[in-house]
């Protein structure tokens, strides 16, 4: 067996960051920025208030309450054709232009106007600038706004159409394909027969890529025959960044996806210290990333969680690849054997003011997926006899916990 640090090391070592390429900045949320972006102009561009209300001259309001002359009304987008004078105020909308010679706004909450005349009375003094945004307040034009590296998010996209870009540069969106093998394996919802299962990994390891974002392409359920597994790996290592396949990867007589890796590419099968998800088998075809995960459904997501999506999002440029993860108590105990191996155990969390707990949930094979579809996280347990109750743990935190 080796250790996971150096298994993962071996994986992220074969995976290099995808080419850059212009997407239109509608579609490229989640990606990471290859470029610096640069803002074109000043934000705001023009004076403009932040409030609906009267721009006034603040001097004229310094004996308030004063009943100032309204000579019109500014929505946004109209530019004005005329200057507030001495005594006078101009009805403003919020975004609308600051008229010449006002330097100051009046919130319409503390104005009330004259119904015998066109005038309003300003009841509280305001101060030069008062619910101004001046140009340039957020950024102006040659700032360097967002740096190689940034991930992109939807606050991001809202400043590029601001400074009006309609692409941007990015590491690409990689392309994933993902297979199943087995003769044991069925799909859809006929009755099984003797020695049969329905294929559950390519929908949850599809799901968890959807989930990243990632574009996925369904490689499809393959049978145990060295000719058809050759042909979709071919298949797919022409149109995909990176491929995903489920079982086949173990030591058995029968296990033909490593005997079609070992004939074509340059792969490497490991035994990995970690329950569940111990057979991992990695490598390169033509280029492309092969990951191999195991068949036992809760040890294919495992595997997932710990090599393929870190490496995915290496590739996709992120800085930060790892789930987040925090320290529990543990509200129930687990034993556990030594066996030389990190277990993953899955766990319910919940969060207690400032800190969390966790609960082990029952039914922790690599064959009981119940267990996995109502884990928030997986408790990290080194080698020895267990966690206690009261122990604090290690969680790789997959969900947001429960609010208690």
């Amino acid at each position: 067996m080796i250790e996971l640090e150096e298994a993962q090391e071996f994986v992220f070592g074969k995976c290099s960051k995808l080419s850059a390429e212009e997407v239109e900045i509608s579609k490229s949320r989640g990606l990471v920025l290859a470029e610096t972006v640069i803002s074109n102009d000043d934000i705001p561009p023009f004076p403009n208030t932040a409030m609906d209300g009267y721009a006034v001259r603040a001097s004229d309001t310094e004996s308030a309450p004063v009943e100032l002359k309204v000579i019109g009304t500014l929505p946004a987008g109209k530019v004005p054709d005329f200057e507030v004078g001495s005594g006078e105020a101009v009805r403003i909308m919020t975004g609308a232009v600051i008229p010449q010679g006002a330097d100051s706004v009046v919130m319409v909450e503390k104005t009330r106007e004259v119904e015998t005349s066109d005038s309003v009375i300003v009841e509280e003094g305001v101060k030069n600038g008062n619910f101004i945004r001046q140009p340039g307040e957020d950024f102006v034009k040659g700032t360097e706004l967002f740096d190689p590296g940034t991930l992109i998010g939807a606050a991001h996209i809202g400043v590029f159409a601001t400074i009006g870009l309609e692409k941007v540069t990015v590491f690409k969106r990689p392309i994933v394909g993902v297979m199943s093998t087995g003769d044991e394996l069925v799909q859809g919802a006929s009755d099984l027969k003797p020695g049969q299962i329905r294929d559950s990994n390519r929908h949850s390891i599809k799901a968890l890529l959807d989930e990243m974002g990632v574009e996925v392409i369904d490689l499809g359920l393959i049978p145990d025959d060295e000719k058809d597994i050759e042909s979709a790996l071919f298949s797919g290592v022409e149109k995909c960044d990176a491929i995903v396949t489920s079982g086949g990867v173990s030591m058995g007589d029968f296990d033909y996806v490593k005997v079609v890796l070992d004939r074509l590419g340059e792969m490497k099968w490991m035994q990995v210290a970690i329950k569940p998800a111990k057979p991992l088998a990695f490598g390169l075809l033509n280029g492309v990333p092969i990951f191999g995960l195991p068949g036992n459904p809760v040890s294919a997501m495992v595997s997932f969680e710990l090599f393929m999506r870190p490496a995915l999002l290496k590739i996709m440029g992120y800085e930060q690849i790892w789930r987040p993860y925090l320290k529990a108590k543990a509200t129930t105990s687990l034993k556990r054997r030594k066996d030389g191996k990190v277990h993953f155990a899955r766990v319910t969390l919940a969060k207690k003011k400032d800190s969390y707990e966790v609960s082990f949930l029952e039914g922790q094979g690599s064959h009981q997926l119940a267990a996995m579809a109502n884990a928030q996280g997986l408790a990290v347990l080194p080698n020895g006899e267990g966690v206690k109750e009261g122990d604090l743990v290690d969680v790789m935190q997959l969900s947001e916990p429960e609010i208690n």
